[in-house]
């Protein structure tokens, strides 16, 4: 093994020593930007209070947070009361860690002589490094778009597993991660994978083959026939870099949400229910600030056929009728992100060569796709599958009223100011040893402790 393998490898191995850092970090996010609607504070409650076991209180010792080695150590349990620490908080931090050096393996897949080529994210007009700052060599801009595509991969995370534990997606998670992307392609210009709009020689082929099929010979218009006879990038997107790079940027945000938005409404038309929630509309538009418009599509088409292949056997075998989506999502960015190189050219000359006629034949699929779920849904009902459809009940009723108290009140002092009171009240109504159970420091019973 010659020293430039050995030296990638301790590249590598690095990457994933501090993935699995970011990994603990991100532990952090899934538990608690969940548990805090308002914007602003979930961010703080990210810092504040300090790690600490959920069922004693103890502060986590710096010794007892070191990624995967830690809960090695402690054999899974808390240092302090001995509770069980669930298995899912390593296996995220080695998760993260593998995908950070997987990536960097992927996209710059050696270290020293790398070229653009060589990365699984290369495009045949993609940035070169030509109209670049000085600074900005190829193997510096590998470098760069690796670091910006690694902003990409943690907020996948982070955005996958809340939405297995709870089927939502926080905007805690999307929207600063979308403001990270547009900036990312704004600032740097050239991180970007496929250029806004382009014409390769393999494209033009099956372009003016679908645009004869369209017009009769002599009757094409003019912008058309411009169209097809494009070949590269227009002269603005070299000229502008950092101008296109926010335009790649907004155009994957308009058209990754888009097309979720329009799959939701179309499943909500077709089955009376919500068939895709905002979240996963804010999910794919954050990937499209970061990987542009046509990465959405290929991410898009790639998490459908990973939702059949996934899903329908989970269905199967746990009639689970409620799946999230963002899973699916996050896998099609990172197998895209891993293979665009080969991938792609495919959606340039079957899909992309379209070129303006991809808005109508997208309309069409959406509604074609509303269609085959109506039908489907009537074959549900015709069967008896399905979940039992309920009525939408618009306004608050009294029994809401009823059960909101029940579930709000089931405590005395639930919703109120936790404050000194006489400790007679409590045991005369023989309340003081569960008073101290369940408040002990705010109890006068202080001689009495949750083992």
């Amino acid at each position: 093994m010659n020293i430039v393998a050995v030296e990638y490898l301790v590249i590598l191995g690095g990457l994933f020593l501090l993935g699995t850092v970011f990994g603990s970090m991100l532990n952090v996010c899934i538990y608690r930007l969940p548990r805090e609607e308002q914007f602003w504070r979930a961010l703080q409650y990210l810092v504040y209070p300090p790690s600490h076991c959920p069922r004693c209180g103890q502060r986590i010792l710096p010794i007892d947070n070191v990624p995967i080695f830690s809960w090695l150590l402690l054999h899974g349990r808390c240092r302090n009361c001995r509770g069980s620490i669930a298995l899912r908080y390593p296996l995220i931090e080695l998760l993260t860690g593998a995908l950070f050096a997987l990536l960097y393996a992927f996209e710059i897949p050696a270290w020293f002589g790398a070229v653009i080529p060589a990365s699984s994210v290369y495009h045949v007009l993609g940035p070169s490094g030509a109209g670049a700052p000085a600074w900005m060599t190829p193997l510096v801009l590998l470098h760069v778009r690796y670091v910006v595509h690694l902003a990409l991969v943690i907020a996948l995370i982070v955005a996958t597993f809340i939405d297995i534990d709870l089927r939502i997606i926080p905007d805690t998670v999307t929207v600063p991660a979308m403001i990270v992307g547009v900036l990312a392609n704004c600032l740097l210009g050239h991180v970007y994978i496929a250029p806004l709009w382009y014409m390769t020689p393999a494209m033009a082929g099956p372009a003016a083959l679908f645009a004869n099929l369209l017009f009769p010979p002599g009757a094409m218009p003019a912008w058309l026939a411009s169209w097809v006879a494009l070949l590269g990038v227009p002269a603005w997107i070299t000229a502008s870099p950092h101008l296109h790079g926010l335009c790649v940027s907004l155009a994957g945000i308009v058209v990754g949400g888009g097309s979720v938005w329009a799959v939701r409404l179309a499943g909500f038309w077709a089955l009376k229910r919500e068939a895709m929630g905002f979240g996963d509309v804010m999910l794919m538009a954050m990937i499209g600030s970061f990987i542009g418009w046509q990465g959405t599509l290929i991410v898009f088409l790639l998490s459908l056929v990973a939702a059949v292949v996934i899903a329908v056997p989970v269905w199967l075998i746990w009639r689970d009728h409620e799946l999230p989506y963002g899973p699916y999502l996050g896998l099609g960015t990172l197998i895209l992100l891993v293979s665009a190189k080969w991938i792609w050219p495919w959606f340039d000359t079957h899909v992309f060569a379209m070129g303006p006629f991809l808005v109508p034949a997208a309309v069409f699929m959406i509604v074609a796709l509303a269609g085959m779920l109506m039908v489907w849904r009537r074959i549900q009902r015709a069967l008896g599958w399905g979940p039992p459809e309920t009525p939408f009940i618009g306004e608050w009723q009294p029994g809401d009223q009823l059960a909101y108290l029940a579930g709000e009140l089931w405590d005395d002092r639930a919703g109120q100011w936790r404050r000194p009171e006489w400790p007679g009240r409590l045991s005369c109504r023989g309340q003081s040893h569960y008073e101290a159970w369940r408040h002990p420091k705010n109890s006068h019973n202080a001689h009495w402790r949750r083992p």
